[in-house]
């Protein structure tokens, strides 16, 4: 045991930025989805779309599936449907590729959008499998499960957006739904810094103060601006909305990785009781 560790919190090591990676491609993968099954997108596009989502989705579970020192203890994830958000995780991602497989297969927007409530469950999943990490006060507030939720609807409708407009098409209703998800994401931001506050220690307060910072100014305000001048201006749009989806996806990304990798501290021992010689 090293010798910091003891009354004072410090910083987990067993999730880095492999663990990171899991919740900031899958999420966006899963909003992906859910904001192209809503659009209008259809054929070819849809297919691409589609495709691309589930593509960011294995790209995460790859990348924690390379953190296990042990690959194959990956099959135990499988066996505990009753307890572990980690277990109905990976269920709610065999769903998603299975419909979606078929849905690209097909062209169906009916398969589309069942894997779009698969992809939700995905993410509800992944806010669920940090907020139950009891020991992680940055982790284990409540309101982080629905901060994580709306930033992945952020983060996927961001990314379809930027992916939409810079080839040419009109990205429609979902211009709309990446404004209202920019605004609830910074309403749960603030709702979970209150609550963290209580908890945390100072450093990973520091921390998530600095990526707040980020995501409300670069990740919400930018992006709003962005849309409304973009509306304003059409000769201007395309550039505009790219960026403004660019930055929504991007200031997801980017505080995912802090909660994760830096804000990350544990509550360290506590010691409630402590033996005195010759009481009871």
């Amino acid at each position: 045991m090293k010798d910091e560790f003891g009354p004072n919190p410090w910083q987990q090591t067993s999730w880095d930025f492999r663990a990171a990676f899991n919740f900031m491609f899958g999420s966006a993968g899963a909003g992906l989805l859910l904001t192209a099954a809503l659009s209008s997108a259809a054929g070819n596009a849809l297919r691409a779309e589609m495709l691309l989502g589930m593509a960011l989705i294995g790209a995460g579970l790859l990348s924690v599936w390379f953190e296990i020192g042990r690959p194959l203890r990956a099959l135990n994830v499988g066996f505990n449907p009753f307890t572990s958000w980690m277990t109905r995780e990976s269920f709610a991602a065999g769903l998603v590729f299975a419909l979606g497989l078929a849905a690209v297969w097909l062209g169906s927007q009916p398969l589309a959008q069942a894997t779009a409530l698969a992809a939700l469950a995905f993410a509800y999943c992944q806010g669920r499998i940090l907020q139950g990490a009891k020991g992680i006060p940055a982790w284990r507030v409540p309101a982080l499960t629905w901060l994580i939720f709306t930033s992945a609807l952020a983060e996927g409708a961001g990314l379809y957006v930027a992916v939409t407009v810079l080839f040419g098409r009109s990205a429609g209703t979902a211009l709309s739904f990446l404004a209202l998800a920019l605004i609830a994401r910074a309403i749960l931001w603030s709702m979970y810094r209150s609550g963290v506050a209580k908890s945390a220690v100072r450093a990973a307060l520091s921390e998530l103060d600095r990526a707040g910072s980020i995501l409300i100014q670069f990740g919400t305000i930018a992006p709003l601006a962005l849309l409304l001048v973009g509306w304003l201006v059409p000769d201007f749009a395309r550039i505009l909305l790219s960026l403004a989806g660019l930055a929504a996806l991007a200031a997801g990304w980017q505080f995912k990785f802090v909660l994760i990798t830096r804000a990350a501290y544990n509550q360290g021992f506590a010691l409630p009781h402590l033996p005195v010689r010759g009481t009871r």
